[in-house]
């Protein structure tokens, strides 16, 4: 099968194609034919050398695909050969082919294709295990999300909005700006040329919000606690800054809220699949529904893994960037 290898760390240059033999499903695995492969910020970190896979998975970079079941392995049910399925994986998504724990595979949801399918596992996965699992975001709450454009931001905006959350949100532009709110974001800060702490509170009436969704970190950590409503949750998800910043404990005491984080890609099949019956149950019928739409921004062929990736690092997308694994 054809696969993209990360030749060495470096720059998006450092991908290239190459030949591998094709996975064959372990016990609990099934076998994917990858139609469409979608690319993720942790995909530059690894090829960077700051992101290495967890043990015992693939060192091809990629997250998540969508295709058709092409094999089961031993004690796999639930599924035949010839489903159209996304999954999310460890690694291996950039190939012809990908075995994935059974937990970790879901049905493309009705009326989507597969570039649109490929666009959903690893932001849905992280933005509800994180959003609602772990922040319990509830209706009528508000939520900041910060980079609203990106893939976990546009995937954040239309959950929220879709679970009743009032949404607020920073981007780079006015442009962005624009974008989110037509994905139903209330408020949108361009965070270039604006005060978003003092905006925030501003159409909050001063209590500020109640779940904040960041992947900046640096900097933004302390401004986050400012800006938190009293019970407030701060998700700390990447650090597109840094991870190390200075804070006033006493405004998180004061104010009774509290910072969690959480990583994704180490999690057992079991924890991962957990996540995945949510999503089935709550979130498979509005993307069915159309209320909620995977944003794909643009595809590239599996030969210019590079191109998608000097994309990504440009920041220059709204939504998703994939993959187009069958041209």
């Amino acid at each position: 099968m054809k696969v993209v290898e990360i030749s060495a760390s470096g720059p998006p240059e450092v991908l290239k194609l190459a030949e591998r033999p094709d996975p064959v499903p372990a016990a609990g695995e099934v076998l994917i034919d990858v139609d469409a492969a979608g690319v993720n910020r942790p995909d530059v970190l690894q090829r960077l050398g700051k992101y290495p896979p967890p043990p015992g998975a693939s060192d091809i970079p990629g997250l998540e695909v969508a295709g058709r079941i092409a094999a089961l392995g031993e004690g796999v049910t639930g599924f035949a050969v010839g489903d159209r399925v996304c999954a999310l994986l460890a690694g291996g998504g950039y190939a012809e082919r990908a075995a994935v724990p059974q937990e970790q595979v879901l049905p493309i949801p009705k009326g989507l294709t597969g570039i649109q399918a490929a666009g959903i596992p690893e932001t849905f996965f992280t933005v509800w295990t994180n959003v609602f699992q772990r922040g319990k975001l509830k209706y009528s709450e508000s939520i900041l999300i910060h980079g609203g454009t990106s893939g976990i931001g546009t995937t954040a905006i239309q959950l929220a909005r879709a679970f009743g959350a009032q949404v607020l949100t920073t981007a780079g532009s006015d442009e962005k700006c624009a974008a989110a709110q037509k994905l139903g974001a209330a408020h949108a800060f361009n965070y270039r040329n604006t005060d978003w702490v003092a905006e925030a509170k501003r159409v909050t009436n001063g209590r500020g919000v109640d779940v904040i969704l960041d992947i900046v970190g640096g900097d933004y950590m302390g401004r986050n606690l400012d800006l938190l409503a009293v019970e407030g949750r701060l998700l700390q998800i990447a650090f597109l800054k840094t991870a190390k910043a200075e804070l006033d404990f006493s405004v998180m005491m004061r104010k009774r809220a509290w910072i969690t984080g959480s990583t994704l890609r180490p999690r057992s099949p079991v924890e991962k699949g957990a996540i995945a019956r949510d999503l089935h149950e709550h979130v498979w019928p509005l993307l069915e529904q159309g209320v909620v739409v995977p944003v794909i921004h643009e595809t590239f062929p599996l030969a210019q893994a590079s191109e998608a990736h000097r994309l990504m690092e440009s920041s220059g997308h709204i939504g998703k960037i994939i993959l187009d694994v069958s041209r």
